[in-house]
């Protein structure tokens, strides 16, 4: 956030609501269509946070677009989780189904702080991102619990360059191909390691690399059943005689 405030000429402390655009998912062009179409997702104060206790005084005014506006989703991201329950407005009830929640987890210690929060609130969608990833981390007590909608990786790609390491998106690919969980690795990072190499990408091959390693997800039907996988070869079905290793017979 500091980095791009500082390329925009901004302070990236200073904290205040927009001038022309707060509301422009309510705005309409001349011919009366809406300049945020149906079934477009608006990713919210991403250069920011949107439970920061300086912008309390106009939170209030952002709940109140996206009740306007529910034919289009509304991306929220922080890493103030225990200021979530605290700022959710009075008619939330079982949550909006039109807004997504993210908690930030970049490592262990902070998915171990947060996540717990996350489960505990009555969200329609809960999302989790590892970004920067910047050590080990294990989700797999919260997602067996069917609440996570998706999981996105990244790596460090502006100021510190920490190693994202491919073992530990792996693991956590693993885990949510095992939870039929939606996994989007989206980049790798300034520094990737891999094979005990570590490889330095500029930022506009790092999406890229990301893809080409198939550590990919898509959406899946929430109505499928997961069914538990062989514990020798970790594709078909436990106890079906895959013919992988046979040792399931």
């Amino acid at each position: 956030m500091f980095y791009l405030d500082s390329t925009r000429d901004h302070d990236g402390s200073e904290i205040y609501k927009v001038k022309t655009n707060f509301n422009l998912p309510l705005k309409k062009s001349r011919n009366g269509e809406y300049k945020v179409p149906s079934g477009n997702t608006v990713y919210v104060c991403m250069t920011s946070d949107f439970f920061l206790e300086e912008a309390d005084a106009w939170r209030n005014e952002a709940w109140e677009i996206m009740k306007q506006r529910p034919d289009i989703k509304f991306w929220l991201q922080t890493k103030r989780a225990e200021r979530v329950e605290k700022c959710l407005p009075y008619d939330w009830e079982s949550g909006y189904e039109n807004v997504s929640m993210c908690f930030t987890a970049e490592n262990q210690i902070r998915a171990d702080e947060r996540l717990p929060i996350l489960m505990s609130l009555p969200f329609a969608e809960k999302n989790v991102m590892c970004a920067p990833m910047i050590g080990a981390v294990t989700l797999e007590k919260y997602l067996q619990t069917g609440q996570i909608s998706r999981v996105l990786v990244d790596g460090e790609n502006y100021d510190g360059n920490r190693i994202l390491d491919y073992e530990w998106v792996k693991a956590l690919y693993n885990e949510c191909l095992i939870y039929n969980v939606m996994f989007d690795f989206v980049g790798i990072g300034n520094y990737f390691r891999k094979d005990g190499k570590i490889y330095h990408v500029c930022k506009a091959y790092q999406h890229v690399q990301a893809l080409k390693s198939g550590l990919q997800i898509p959406k899946v039907n929430v109505d499928i059943k997961v069914q538990p996988k062989c514990r020798y070869c970790k594709r078909n079905s436990s106890c079906n005689g895959c013919k992988q290793c046979g040792r399931c017979r």
